[in-house]
């Protein structure tokens, strides 16, 4: 067809406005498509066409250009490995087929009809009330972007990224494509039917995964960009899906121990009696973190040393004790920072397109660091060198990550990368690469950031995220489950949740306390197992005069496990006892993420996906692959249901009861016990299926 041409190993359709591209990467096809007459020269999310096929053939997939063949009818690329193939009609709609011919999905069109004689001419038949790819110009080179696919019955989405709510099984749901305090969009999902689709676009937007269409938006973008692959098994998506946009580090050891921080620690000396405390209570302690407003202003990002005076003893006298320090940064820039003058002058913050040049108000007036811009960051990481780094601390809490807007208008921010709506998707992921090309210039191996959000290829920049300032109660707990687990099936291995939730804990309450047992133990078998909060009733500030800096800021109620009463105390440190017994265990979990890109906590059906009631449970999941995990995610509840995958056989961790899978059972679970089930026994526990007998 006049339509179609190949061209630089991919095929290319050209009609009336539309510039179409269709090219094999990695174990995939990568789909542009453009009114504009060229591509936006960028990969995004994915690693380069060269990079792609390293990891590909590194992961086991053939490499070779794929197939493209153009006939009378149309044209077909098929993917490297032959496990997918999309057709393209003499109109250039799309339907993509697995190896066996299946249809895996297909382009959504919906036209004018005209009676029983069928369609119209070629003219009418591009006249569609509803077209699958529809561009609405917003000025210049952008449009309102719109792409749409036909929906199959009993079809199950998972992955995305971190959106609050309890479903694990996303069919039905409405996503924001926008980055916000507790919400990260990692548009990548795995569908039941045996594909994955990445919507490789940073642009602020919309993902509909409704009843009756399947629908990615963008509020202003320059194309439509997706990456899309078939496999067997969720795992093989995953994995091919991890070979494109990159895989973690592999995690250090002492990040997978036990890891304490509370708002805020004020100053040195409490930092150090919280660490020697527990120390001499012999309580394994990893991470200790100190939180914000340890610096004089907003974007100083160095320690106020009226009240950290000798940051470099602090970190020695640490790690003497076998304990790491972690700081918190923010990107904001306070106007009375001693960088903003100079960030201001060369251009490296968020401008606003209208009102005030200001992006944040926080106890004072703060634009944001750019982070897509290299400049930008290469200042906060040479700033963090000299006033961290080079005075012991080794790890970065990598706060305020969205960025959190005072005003969310992303229409009203401009990034060196584009327009706010264009690119504001993409600031948590440079901002991750700031660390970690910092770190790993300085010669470390293995970077490790703890960050509030994140996009889609986050995890290659060593991207640690939690779920963000997320309420003390029953229901985000439950909703910490799906966010956790979806979280991995879009590609992100290393997840954490505060341990109690952050907002409204008063560690007086009875009520209280029990949420925290259950989320101690469930945080106990998450990938970082953390434990933070801004905990009831407060401190009073150090100062609270102040109209800068730490001094004027409050602190929350002490959060240690010594702060609570002794049966819960006692507990917590059953829990970190159980977590040490399992770091071997641990870290073959994370040693796979590393190598190829597998959850450490992941849905039923990744392990059992021929087992239906699998892909039904959305209660428990595994951890590793042989620990399944129950947790309680309501109060007064003291016994509950389990089901037990079909095939293996599974032991009780606590009693040794041994059962067959493929059955649901009722097992007791008392406020002190989390219910674990071990898989044919294996030795998760140390060199046993069963927890050690000083524990819960």
């Amino acid at each position: 067809m006049e339509f179609f041409q190949e061209k630089d190993g991919a095929l290319l359709f050209c009609r009336r406005r539309e510039m179409l591209e269709i090219r094999p990467w990695g174990s995939g096809l990568r789909v542009r498509a453009t009114e504009n007459k060229y591509f936006w020269p960028r990969d995004w999310a994915l690693l380069s066409p060269e990079e792609s096929m390293a990891q590909t053939r590194k992961g086991g997939w053939p490499t070779d250009r794929g197939t493209i063949t153009i006939t009378a009818d149309g044209a077909s690329v098929t993917s490297a490995d032959g496990k997918l193939r999309v057709s393209v009609t003499p109109y250039g709609k799309l339907t993509f087929y697995n190896a066996h011919g299946d249809i895996l999905l297909k382009e959504y069109y919906r036209s004018w009809e005209y009676g029983t004689e069928g369609w119209a001419d070629l003219d009418q038949i591009t006249m569609c009330r509803m077209p699958a790819r529809q561009y609405r110009s917003t000025g210049g080179d952008a449009y309102e972007l719109y792409l749409r696919f036909e929906v199959s019955d009993g079809e199950r989405f998972y992955g995305m990224g971190q959106y609050q709510q309890p479903n694990l099984n996303l069919k039905g749901c409405s996503l924001e494509l926008a980055p916000k305090n507790t919400q990260a969009s990692v548009p990548f999902l795995v569908s039941s039917k045996g594909y994955g689709l990445l919507w490789n676009n940073p642009a602020v937007g919309q993902a509909v995964l409704g009843m009756n269409i399947t629908e990615f938006s963008a509020r202003s973008s320059r194309q439509i960009d997706y990456w899309i692959t078939a496999g067997d098994t969720p795992a093989e998506i995953v994995e091919k899906y991890s070979c494109v946009t990159g895989k973690a580090p592999m995690m250090p050891d002492f990040a997978m121990g036990f890891w304490q921080c509370r708002l805020r620690y004020q100053t040195q000396e409490e930092v150090l009696q919280i660490a020697r405390e527990y120390f001499r209570r012999r309580i394994p302690l990893s991470v200790i973190v100190i939180d914000f407003f340890h610096w004089p202003n907003q974007g100083d990002w160095t320690f106020d040393e009226r009240f950290f005076p000798d940051p470099e003893a602090m970190a020695q006298e640490l790690r003497s004790m076998g304990i790491q320090l972690m700081v918190s940064i923010w990107p904001t820039v306070d106007r009375h920072s001693v960088h903003y003058s100079e960030l201001k002058e060369r251009d490296l913050l968020i401008r606003t397109n209208r009102g005030l040049d200001v992006t944040m108000e926080f106890n004072g007036m703060e634009s944001y660091l750019d982070t897509t811009n290299p400049e930008g960051r290469a200042f906060i990481w040479n700033a963090a060198k000299k006033n961290y780094l080079d005075r012991g601390v080794s790890l970065f809490w990598l706060d305020e990550a969205e960025p959190e807007y005072t005003v969310p208008d992303f229409d009203n921010y401009r990034y060196y990368e584009g327009q706010g709506l264009e690119c504001a998707n993409i600031y948590p992921l440079d901002y991750a690469r700031a660390f970690y090309e910092g770190m790993r210039a300085e010669g470390i191996e293995n970077p490790i950031h703890l960050i509030r959000c994140a996009w889609a290829g986050a995890q290659r920049y060593g991207a640690l995220v939690w779920s963000g300032d997320i309420p003390s109660s029953f229901t985000y707990l439950r909703y910490q489950l799906a966010v956790g687990l979806n979280m991995g099936m879009a590609g992100i291995p290393w997840w954490t949740a505060d341990i109690g939730g952050f907002h409204g804990g008063n560690i007086h309450d009875p009520a209280f306390h029990e949420l925290l047992a259950r989320w101690f133990q469930f945080g106990t078998f998450c990938p970082v197992m953390r434990l933070h909060g801004d905990r009831d009733p407060h401190k009073a500030p150090l100062e609270p005069d102040a109209v800068c800096c730490g001094g004027m800021m409050a602190s929350g109620a002490d959060n240690e496990v010594w702060s609570y009463p002794p049966h819960l105390e006692n507990m917590m440190i059953d829990y970190i006892q159980i977590r040490e017994s399992m770091k071997d265990y641990i870290r073959q979990a994370m040693k796979e993420a590393h190598e190829k890109g597998t959850p450490v906590m992941k849905p039923l059906f990744y392990d059992f996906p021929k087992d239906p009631q699998a892909w039904e449970t959305e209660d428990a999941y595994l951890f590793g692959h042989d620990l399944l995990v129950a947790p309680v995610t309501a109060a007064g509840v003291r016994k509950r249901e389990v089901y037990l995958p079909a095939g293996p056989l599974w032991t009780d961790a606590r009693t040794g009861e041994v059962y067959s899978g493929g059955q649901t059972i009722v097992t007791e679970a008392p406020l002190e016990q989390i219910p674990l089930f071990v898989k044919n026994d294996a030795p998760v526990f140390g060199n046993s299926s069963r927890l050690p007998k000083t524990s819960a």
